[in-house]
């Protein structure tokens, strides 16, 4: 196992009717900016709980951050924290909503010529304006990590940031709000927690067992859970251990003392920024390929995942690695999420390439061992194709 270090500060405050404790842990003198999205939370009635629990409070509101957080769309949000002298935000929403904020807790105290910057010269935020989240869609883990991704359609880019200061102080995680979730969401939601597991434990063998056990965990809910989830999502029990499985999937525990991947998502994240293709739906697309393409250096841990996911106990190390890859795309396929580009856009022709050429532009080697390079990132998305 590698060394590592590992803090998670965020304070998270999950059950039923969970959101009316919000008036406990934000400030009562706070100037707060409450994030939302496209304005589902007014009619699911998680709005009116917030509102009520911010009763004593001073809030101003912003809604409309999209399902890909926009930076356009942001910097409007930054000029109201700034004009309105804001002293903390308040996201209530998913991953995107929760990311927004996050770009807007570092932008709020960032000193530099353009918050952009914060982006494309991978700015570390050590500290920024203090916020919580009510998370109503389990999906990204944002909620209790420091990590998040942003959106400029000016430019079709997808670009990640992050840092020690981008942790929410609370999150509140009540799993009752998935009832009134469209089961699109519910889908992308599984698939993107499963894939974020995947992305840390699909590596390499590093003697890491009990981060393996970790990891495979989570799977193993997350996949006896999805039927459930999908057909009954009131059905408290399977909502819960859904929610949680997408909080620990990226909280930053399972990821300590073993190689992350990633090249998934930043392959996909390409997908979003040039089709606005579902994130999670893009990582479905990916994943199967970039398995098969670097089938000899994962092989040892996609056999041990059949093994240990899918019951895959015949044949030879490399018969339940493939058979593993198969089972994740038919598991995808059961959720209803198609895996290949073809299957959302017709204008796929070049996209391999244009990928290719960014990665080159920016410089980026990707895979646990950072291994694969821009021409690598180019096979792959073909073969997706």
């Amino acid at each position: 196992m590698n060394n590592f270090e590992f803090k998670n500060p965020t304070k998270i405050i999950f059950g039923k009717d969970t959101i009316e404790k919000l008036k406990e842990e934000i400030p009562t003198d706070a100037k707060v900016l409450l994030l939302y999205g496209g304005g589902s939370i007014k009619k699911n009635g998680i709005y009116d709980q917030v509102k009520t629990a911010l009763t004593d409070i001073d809030v101003t509101e912003f809604g409309g951050i999209p399902a890909n957080p926009e930076y356009a769309t942001l910097m409007d949000a930054l000029e109201v924290i700034k004009t309105k002298n804001i002293t903390y935000l308040l996201a209530v929403g998913g991953g995107s909503v929760i990311d927004g904020t996050k770009f807007l807790s570092a932008a709020a105290v960032y000193d530099g010529d353009t918050p952009w910057d914060i982006l494309t010269k991978n700015i570390r935020t050590e500290k920024g304006l203090p916020f919580g989240t009510v998370l109503t869609l389990p999906a990204t883990g944002s909620e209790m990590n420091s990590g998040a991704v942003i959106t400029r359609e000016e430019t079709k880019e997808k670009l990640a940031m992050g840092g020690p200061g981008l942790f929410p102080v609370f999150s509140i995680l009540d799993p009752q709000v998935i009832t009134s979730i469209p089961q699109r969401q519910l889908a992308n939601g599984l698939t993107d927690a499963f894939t974020h597991v995947l992305e840390q434990y699909m590596t390499y063998p590093i003697g890491a067992i009990l981060q393996d056990r970790f990891a495979e965990s989570i799977l193993q809910t997350l996949v006896e859970v999805a039927p459930t989830v999908l057909k009954d999502p009131t059905n408290y029990q399977a909502a819960s251990n859904f929610m949680w499985s997408c909080t620990m999937a990226l909280n930053g525990l399972i990821q300590k003392g073993v190689p992350g991947d990633w090249a998934i998502h930043m392959m996909g994240h390409e997908l979003t920024a040039l089709f606005g293709i579902d994130h999670a739906r893009t990582l479905a697309i990916m994943t199967p390929s970039h398995y098969k393409y670097n089938f000899e250096s994962k092989k040892e841990k996609l056999a041990q995942y059949g093994e240990r996911i899918w019951n895959i106990s015949e044949g030879s190390t490399d018969d339940k690695a493939y058979e593993a890859i198969a089972k994740t795309e038919a598991f995808f396929h059961e959720l209803g999420i198609d895996t290949k580009l073809s299957d959302y856009t017709t204008d796929y022709e070049g996209t391999a390439e244009e990928v290719a050429k960014r990665f080159k532009a920016r410089d980026w080697k990707l895979g646990e061992r950072q291994a694969l390079m821009p021409e690598d990132a180019e096979k792959i998305v073909k073969m997706a194709y």
